[in-house]
């Protein structure tokens, strides 16, 4: 179970990921959170973490090991002559699963999509990413089987996808939590957006797409 400082800094990071995912990473104090997590002490982010960075920085860490712990598990079951599909289940399932064992009470997609459009804090994903080769291993072996592709055109639409799949996924996890869905879904919505990526990826190029720089790329976690 843990030592009481453990479970301490678990109660924060829960209780900041959903405020965070409600009402926006700028817009939540520390003293917030801890009044959230029951804490009475309101200095309780401070203490733990050193500031709402590393507290950010925590809920980051969090949800990258976890999907980085089920995609490992999916790569290394991968056939030796992997389809597009299958690259791209390595991409996506590891997400999905895991908003699908959080039950109608997930705030992960929506915390993403938050921190992602946080000038202040939307590199801690950029970071995340950089720490996790087996996703660029993925990307590079997909850009091998779209030879045909432009880099180009390829960089932008991993970039797009990139976006696409973390707004649909916060999306159904709101109406999940909602019960505007009755019988939630994660494995079919997964299997839809992985037709979708590998429809959008391999789509015919009618132009060479230069408007997005090479150097960027998109942030699956």
């Amino acid at each position: 179970m843990g030592t009481y400082t453990d479970r301490v800094k678990a109660t924060l990071v829960d209780a900041a990921e959903e405020l965070f995912a409600t009402h926006g990473i700028d817009a939540v104090s520390s003293r917030q959170i801890a009044e959230h997590a029951g804490n009475a002490n309101h200095s309780a982010v401070n203490y733990h973490f050193g500031g709402r960075d590393g507290l950010l920085a925590a809920i980051v860490r969090r949800q990258a090991g976890n999907t980085a712990v089920r995609r490992r598990e999916m790569v290394e079951s991968l056939r030796p002559d992997p389809q597009l599909h299958d690259l791209l289940r390595c991409l996506i399932l590891p997400l999905t699963d895991q908003l699908e064992a959080a039950g109608r009470v997930s705030w992960h997609a929506r915390f993403i999509r938050q921190l992602r459009t946080s000038p202040s804090s939307k590199t801690l994903l950029t970071d995340a990413a950089a720490d996790a080769p087996i996703v660029e291993d993925l990307l590079a072996r997909v850009r091998e089987s779209l030879s045909d592709i432009p880099t180009s055109v390829l960089t932008a639409r991993f970039w797009m996808l990139g976006l696409m799949v973390v707004d649909v996924c916060a999306e159904y996890e709101s109406r999940v939590q909602e019960r505007s869905v009755d019988q939630p879904d994660w494995l079919s919505l997964a299997r839809f957006l992985v037709d979708a990526c590998v429809g959008t990826l391999s789509a015919e190029v009618t132009s060479e797409t230069q408007f997005l720089d090479d150097s960027r790329s998109a942030v699956w976690l």
